[in-house]
């Protein structure tokens, strides 16, 4: 598995695999499989429910701790520096760790800024290799760098050709070298994407399927990709991109493929602040 260095010297696998929406019921067997195919990365949440059995099947897998690279996320219903912290300790007992490769603040709403000292405190007694967030655009992320006053070495946001985030790219290079994780890089299978005759098209040029396209193409870009399936075969396909390059021409086409918005919801809009917070209240994470 290629890496890529962190900007505190930490090296992360250039692939993971996500868990979001696999039942709790399926997941300990496809993240085994994942690991299985050659998946180092698996990355996770407090809010996808599922991180105990993130734990049983990191437990089950015949391999040293060292060589997974755990990622989970803190909710909003934990920000706070007492509540970031305490959650993060719940999230290493359930995922039967006893430190963390990487910790997000999941959504840019709330006390950022106290649960982001958690995080840092975490880091400093080592039991967090690498700390970042989610979610966030350019603007949140300059301050979080600035005022923070706190070492940034992620943000996982929505990309993929239809919301290709060259700004966003652009500025955390200048925000002391965050690195970008793509969420959703297939669109969640939204706008046609699998069948989309531009990646059809640069895709039998190589013999790989549109989903190898876009995550080489993420990967050629210098970002770290999250690809979830619960089908083995799939996660095997997903993983096999390093034995092909793409062209100028090719990346001019999916240039093209770009809509300047997001496949799901805008984070910048009031009205995703008014859904979070309900959703908070409704179902109490």
């Amino acid at each position: 598995m290629e890496i890529f260095k962190l900007n505190n010297d930490v090296e992360i696998p250039v692939l993971g695999f996500g868990v979001f929406q696999i039942p709790q019921t399926e997941t300990v067997q496809a993240v085994l499989n994942a690991i299985d195919v050659g998946y180092r990365h698996i990355d996770t949440a407090q809010s996808y429910m599922n991180e105990s059995e993130v734990g049983i099947a990191i437990s089950q897998a015949p391999l040293e701790r060292e060589e997974l690279f755990i990622t989970t996320k803190v909710w909003i219903s934990n920000y706070g520096y007492e509540k970031t912290y305490s959650s993060v300790i719940q999230s290493m007992e359930k995922l039967q760790l006893s430190y963390l490769d990487l910790v997000l603040l999941h959504q840019p709403f709330g006390d950022v800024f106290g649960s982001y000292r958690a995080l840092a405190d975490f880091q400093k007694e080592g039991k967090i290799r690498a700390i970042g967030v989610s979610n966030f655009n350019p603007e949140r992320l300059a301050d979080l760098v600035a005022f923070g006053k706190m070492p940034v070495q992620i943000n996982q946001i929505e990309i993929n050709p239809f919301h290709q985030r060259e700004t966003d790219l652009d500025s955390a290079k200048t925000r002391g070298n965050v690195q970008l994780e793509a969420w959703a890089p297939f669109a969640e299978g939204r706008n046609g994407i699998f069948t989309n005759e531009a990646l059809l098209k640069i895709g039998n040029k190589y013999k790989k399927t549109p989903a190898q396209i876009i995550l080489r193409w993420i990967f050629e870009r210098g970002i770290v990709s999250l690809a979830k399936s619960v089908k083995k075969e799939r996660m095997a396909e997903n993983i096999d991109i390093f034995d092909f390059e793409l062209s100028d021409d090719d990346k001019t086409q999916i240039a093209q493929l770009e809509t300047s918005s997001s496949q799901f919801f805008n984070h910048d809009a009031p009205t995703s602040v008014d859904y979070f917070a309900e959703l908070v209240k409704e179902r109490g994470i």
